[in-house]
């Protein structure tokens, strides 16, 4: 749930009212296949950025596989959830306070910069190639589409088309691992088509 200062508060406000529930909507006792990648694809030990971490599920298993973590979120009632539930360090940031240079060997960044308005998508990129270091993995969540627009909630986002997302990346300097493809309803009830990628630092 990261997001660009750019961004409207609905959208912040709408996460902090429905924290529980988003919760109960995204949390698992283990770690799925996509999230199992991406820890397979990072060193024993290593350090990894939770970039929009929302109630800190993710960052937990992350955890106790053995990395060593850093999560923050633009909700300062998910970051509250994350550290009373989870025990996680966790801090309100936004992707904008993201200045670290190559200090992460992984950036998991999951359903989180779909938030971010389009001006700003090459910025963000940008800076997460910065805080990786050399060969560093890089794993994004998106929704499939085109445009600004709200959910039925209300909270805005930005689509892309896959072969536009994967351009973005490439032109950065990620060269892609992996995709994998979904469909299924968020937390607005909508059934809406996904895209996670796997890509690593060139």
């Amino acid at each position: 749930m990261l997001l660009s200062p750019m961004t409207d508060s609905k959208t912040i406000a709408i996460y902090d009212e429905q924290v529980e529930k988003y919760a109960n909507l995204v949390s698992k006792d283990k770690p799925g296949t996509i999230l199992q990648e991406f820890m397979e694809s990072v060193p024993v030990g290593g350090r990894v950025l939770d970039l929009g971490c929302g109630p800190g599920n993710s960052a937990i298993l992350m955890q106790r596989h053995g990395l060593k973590v850093t999560a923050v979120d633009a909700s300062a009632e998910m970051v509250k959830y994350a550290k009373e539930i989870f025990a996680l360090d966790a801090k309100v940031a936004t992707f904008n306070d993201l200045h670290q240079i190559e200090i992460y060997d992984g950036i998991w960044a999951n359903f989180s910069l779909l938030h971010a308005p389009e001006k700003d998508f090459s910025k963000h990129l940008s800076a997460i190639h910065r805080a990786l270091i050399s060969k560093g993995f890089f794993h994004i969540g998106m929704k499939l589409g085109q445009g600004m627009k709200r959910d039925a909630i209300g909270r805005k986002y930005t689509y892309f088309p896959e072969e536009e997302l994967i351009r973005y990346l490439e032109k950065t300097g990620f060269e892609i691992c992996s995709k994998t493809y979904g469909e299924e309803p968020g937390l607005s009830g909508e059934i809406a088509p996904w895209i996670t990628i796997l890509s690593q630092k060139a």
